[in-house]
């Protein structure tokens, strides 16, 4: 990679930089009627293991984002906002790729709401991208922790880091291409400018950022 082009980072949200499973788990208990306490921390990706089945999934998230602001409500993972801003004013290009327009008929409150929390937690960031097609959107970098997300996105020969949690502790990564905390993340990010050969740049001035 050219020092001169700007270094692209792609984020995923859900379970990368908010804290999706934490928040869907209060929703759910709601949903369900049963004491938080009882639904397991360990889940897989379709949340089977606190009994949604079928068309279950489709009813819950809607109600999660349409009753309950999911979007908005969930808690930043710890370390994500600090480190994206520390890799933004080092000239790093932010540009969050989700998949959160899965359902029809509020697309609106899904955007508003992620706009609303990326700017409530000073999350920087030039591109927002509703995509479910990970890899139809470039990036030198994606950080996800979807499987599936990350399987195609290696499989496509794309870098990617997976940001672990029990959805995807079974996939087999290198160790350059998991991370365990925001931490890990950035230290990983650092690295991969310095194998491309990119020079950290200033903090952009805020006329430079208009």
């Amino acid at each position: 990679m050219a020092a001169d082009r700007t270094f692209v980072l792609g984020v995923d949200l859900d379970g990368v930089c908010a804290d999706f499973y934490a928040r869907m788990r209060e929703i759910a208990a709601e949903w369900f009627g049963v004491p938080v306490e009882t639904l397991p921390t360990q889940v897989s990706f379709l949340l089977t293991e606190w009994g949604v089945r079928g068309t279950e999934y489709r009813k819950l998230h809607r109600f999660a984002v349409t009753q309950r602001d999911l979007f908005l409500s969930m808690a930043p993972l710890h370390g994500a906002a600090p480190v994206l801003r520390r890799l933004s004013a080092q000239g790093v290009r932010i540009r969050i790729i989700t998949h959160r327009l899965v359902i029809e008929h509020f697309h609106r409150a899904a955007v508003d709401q992620t706009v609303e929390w990326l700017d409530r937690h000073g999350i920087p960031y030039w591109d927002l991208c509703f995509m479910g097609e990970k890899g139809a959107v470039d990036a030198d970098l994606y950080i996800d922790d979807a499987p599936q997300n990350i399987e195609a996105l290696r499989a496509d020969g794309r870098d990617v880091i997976a940001f672990s949690n029990p959805t995807n502790i079974h996939i087999d990564v290198p160790p350059h291409q998991r991370a365990g905390s925001w931490a890990e993340v950035e230290q990983l990010v650092i690295q991969r400018l310095a194998e491309g050969g990119a020079a950290l740049s200033a903090p952009a001035s805020d006329s430079e950022r208009a």
